[in-house]
């Protein structure tokens, strides 16, 4: 009876402070989309060049590498919740520094600034959920980042169409004579002061505490989320874990024979770089300016971007559902054959566009087209490359380099990020159905990549990458063994 009674509210607990751990997550998302809606209205506003707003869009993109560089560190030396709290303020100094920039340099340093709060949340977010997290339910409430991300996503575009739309149109005047676009950073801020007084209340990561030789703190903090728990059991795993980490920090090495580093490296960088070759971050950094660049009203295409976003949410609790079931080269093949019909559908569409007074128009069909077109990509993207390659990064590493092939692995996927994003402008410019055509090549050469170099993980624990690609059921055999 007691302890039917215990366990739900311990379950409870668990899940409430990894939610408000994901937090960190949702401003991730928020803040990284939150520019979609503004776009159009930021060249006007500056006059810029499309290489510029390319750069003023992109420029998040290096403060996220920066902070992602140095969140580990930070948490490490300072503790998770005291980074949270830089994440809080870095996020709230730059929604307000953004919404009044009087200069795109001013916008692009602001936005740096936002970029380090959203690489510090990507690594102390799910670093604090997993080490929060009874080891029976740790996977599940980890998937909850990459959810946080996507609803965060959706929050941003959903906000901006509402400024937009209720001022008639995100470069006019709302509120005490701003521009909409202006407020749609500045209200950037609410979530980042939700974010700080949600830091405020959770308790320390017990790995931290532990790390720091405050066993006594660690334990109560245990305690408290998994009274059920072996609280013995768990202290002796975090230390063996951390001695784990020293010896590798002194041991492992990332190089080897294949241009320098070990073939599973190589295979980690090349999954990260795939994941934004395809150009997902194109529809959720641009995706207004898109479709109103063939047409659409301002107030249609936002509502698009904000039904895609939805899709992307749904399509990612999906992909949790599936990821052990199915196993992950099945769904990562099967996203790669959606994304490279979706994305050479898109180019043809925009093939058949026409200039009419001086716009460019989807004649026909072609509009509702390049529209399906658009959410299948998403829909293909968000259930396998989207959640799958975090799973895959956490798995092909051996203990010995594995914090060092992540970190590796994650600033190959910022820098690629980077590229896409900076690069559409100037591109779409030149030729949208080109521009897609390439994101189509990359899906194709994604599959191929897949088919031939990677893994399958589910059910086996990789040591070394000394087989690539594991006999057919060696996998199942590994589990049912285990």
């Amino acid at each position: 009876m007691d302890e039917r009674a215990v366990k739900p509210t311990t379950n409870r607990k668990v899940i409430g402070l990894a939610v408000a751990g994901a937090f960190g997550g949702f401003l991730f998302g928020y803040d990284s989309s939150v520019i979609n809606g503004a776009v159009e209205a930021i060249q006007g506003e500056f006059d810029l060049t499309a290489a510029v707003t390319g750069f003023a869009v992109a420029s998040a993109l290096l403060g996220a590498a920066t902070g992602a560089y140095l969140g580990g560190r930070l948490a490490d030396r300072f503790g998770r919740i005291p980074v949270m709290m830089i994440g809080a303020i870095v996020f709230f100094a730059s929604s307000v520094g953004s919404g009044f920039a009087f200069s795109v340099v001013d916008l692009v340093v602001w936005r740096v600034l936002g970029g380090i709060g959203i690489g510090l949340a990507s690594v102390v977010a799910p670093a604090y959920i997993a080490e929060i997290s009874p080891r029976l339910i740790r996977g599940r409430l980890g998937s909850l980042q990459q959810l946080a991300i996507t609803i965060g996503i959706f929050a941003a575009l959903l906000s901006d169409a509402i400024f937009a739309t209720s001022a008639g149109g995100a470069s006019e005047e709302f509120w005490f004579g701003l521009e909409a676009w202006r407020w749609m950073f500045l209200v950037s801020a609410v979530p980042a002061l939700i974010y700080g007084v949600i830091a405020l209340v959770l308790p320390e990561s017990p790995r931290y505490l532990v790390l720091h030789d405050k066993e006594d703190k660690a334990r109560a903090v245990l305690t408290t989320v998994s009274p059920e728990g072996d609280i013995d059991r768990e202290i002796r795993d975090m230390k063996a874990s951390i001695d784990e980490d020293i010896k590798a920090k002194r041991t492992g090495t990332l190089r080897g024979p294949a241009f320098g580093f070990k073939p599973i490296v190589w295979i980690g960088i090349t999954l990260s770089v795939f994941q934004q070759f395809v150009g997902i971050n194109v529809i959720f950094y641009y995706s207004t300016t898109l479709w109103s660049a063939v047409g659409f009203p301002e107030s249609a295409s936002l509502a698009i971007s904000v039904a895609t976003s939805v899709t992307n949410i749904l399509v990612t609790l999906v992909a949790i559902a599936l990821v052990d079931r199915v196993g992950r080269r099945p769904i990562l093949l099967t996203g790669s054959v959606g994304m490279t019909v979706s994305l050479a559908t898109m180019a043809i569409a925009f093939g058949q566009s026409t200039t009419v007074d001086g716009e460019l128009s989807l004649p026909g069909a072609w509009g509702p087209i390049a529209l399906v077109a658009a959410n299948i990509f998403v829909i293909s993207f968000g259930a396998s490359w989207g959640p799958v390659v975090w799973v895959l990064l956490g798995e092909i590493f051996p203990n010995t380099i594995r914090a060092k092939a992540l970190g590796l692995a994650a600033a190959a996927q910022w820098t690629a990020n980077f590229l896409i994003t900076v690069s559409f402008p100037p591109m779409a410019a030149w030729s949208l159905p080109l521009t897609y055509g390439m994101y189509a090549l990359f899906a194709a050469l994604s599959f191929l990549f897949v088919f031939t170099k990677v893994p399958e993980t589910n059910g086996m624990s990789l040591d070394e990458a000394n087989t690539l690609l594991p006999n057919k059921g060696s996998a199942k055999k590994k589990a049912a063994r285990a």
